[in-house]
């Protein structure tokens, strides 16, 4: 009995890691085909452009991220701020940023308690009601983007048929080694996922750090707050955008996402967060992912079988990922630490298929120190429920 028991894992393995094969030579051949797409054109007309900022406490570096959207070459836009209340630490941040730049138009929110599940979702509701744009571009606080950024996004809004645009990402690690892999995650994996995903099926999502919508899509979508009880925000804002008509691009402008998330616990539980939420989100695309784990699943493999024949599928599988991260990190992200940290890939991917796993169990997340449990169809509550704020 253990006999055959022993054989099926080994055939399982094997399956995930031919499957992981073949998807890294499919990532590879996509990254080459998104190099090779023409450029935009240049901007013939500049439409205003709110740049929204949900802000929640204050990171280490959260000027240094926030001052690169004050340095824009871009001759028309505005920057919105929305905090819970005027004591949270970016409120001084910010303040401290617009005296250094007073010709910039900023404006800073104070929401109060949410009423959304999702108080992210319901900041950006304001700050959308108060925006005077026809473009909303929307950063999570960890990213930080270079002085083109609005340029290129008023390229891709040029095709009256786009609706919404989202940005790859490279990873900007801290100072510690989790930070290090999952930033290199970042650069080398997850975006492989994005590149081959859109090369299949077109996007039907956008990405959290950096996503922009019309201002008249998003009415059309049903707004922000149809957004209120869902985690995956930023994929549904995608989706939405798609099923009403409307083209969603992929624009290979590349910003970055810093790996804020410090020590093996808060690395680990982030990531499994975001799979999870994945999970409730679309089902049978989480599944699907398990075949992106090819070099862990090898490594796995080898370590069972013990035989030349896993050392040399090791080998080859080894080969295509590290192809892969040289094709993806280091010439179409730009990311020079996909090169310099290449050694790491092995950890990080065996670390990144853990928490696909740790994504199955368990219903529960916390987000921003708040306890929250997933419903099916990607909506989400808190588990403790907040005190509805006062009229």
């Amino acid at each position: 009995m253990l006999l055959w028991i022993y054989y099926f894992v080994l055939i399982l393995f094997g399956i995930l890691t031919l499957g992981g094969l073949a998807y890294y030579l499919l990532a590879i051949d996509s990254v080459r085909k998104l190099r090779q797409r023409q450029p935009l054109p240049s901007v013939t007309s500049f439409p205003l452009i709110s740049l929204i900022k949900p802000l929640c406490g204050a990171d280490p570096e959260l000027a240094s991220h926030l001052e690169s959207f004050f340095r824009q070459e871009y001759p028309a836009f505005e920057i919105l701020f929305a905090v819970r209340h005027n004591s949270d630490p970016a409120v001084e941040v910010v303040s401290a940023l617009t005296r250094k730049y007073p010709n910039i138009s900023t404006q800073m929110i104070l929401t109060g308690e949410p009423p959304y599940a999702n108080a992210k979702v319901y900041s950006m509701e304001k700050m959308a009601e108060a925006a005077r744009g026809q473009l909303l571009v929307i950063t999570d606080s960890d990213a930080s983007v270079a002085p083109d950024y609005l340029q290129d996004m008023a390229r891709c809004f040029a095709d009256p048929q786009v609706g919404a645009v989202t940005n790859l990402y490279r990873g900007i690690p801290g100072t510690d080694i989790w930070s290090t892999l999952e930033a290199l995650g970042m650069s080398t994996e997850f975006m492989a996922g994005v590149v081959v995903a859109e090369r299949l099926e077109g996007m039907h999502f956008t990405l959290g750090p950096s996503m922009a919508i019309r201002a008249t899509t998003l009415r059309k979508i049903g707004g922000f707050a149809r957004m209120a009880d869902y985690l995956a925000d930023d994929f549904v804002l995608g989706q939405w955008t798609a099923e009403a008509g409307e083209n969603v691009v992929l624009t290979t402008h590349v910003i970055n996402h810093h790996a804020t998330a410090m020590g093996f616990m808060k690395s680990f539980k982030h990531r499994v967060r975001w799979n999870r939420s994945s999970r409730f989100s679309r089902p049978s695309g989480y599944i699907g992912q398990g075949f992106t784990y090819g070099l862990a699943w090898a490594l796995v493999l080898a370590a069972l079988s013990w035989t030349w024949w896993g050392a040399a599928l090791l080998l080859v599988v080894a080969i295509a990922r590290f192809l892969l991260a040289y094709e993806l990190g280091f010439r179409l992200m730009n990311d020079p630490k996909a090169i310099h940290n290449a050694a790491l890939i092995p950890w990080q991917d065996l670390v990144s298929a853990a928490s696909w796993l740790g994504g199955f169990v368990g219903r529960e997340v916390i987000w921003r120190n708040e306890r929250y449990r997933l419903l099916q169809g990607g909506r989400f509550e808190p588990v403790v429920p907040r005190p509805m704020p006062l009229q």
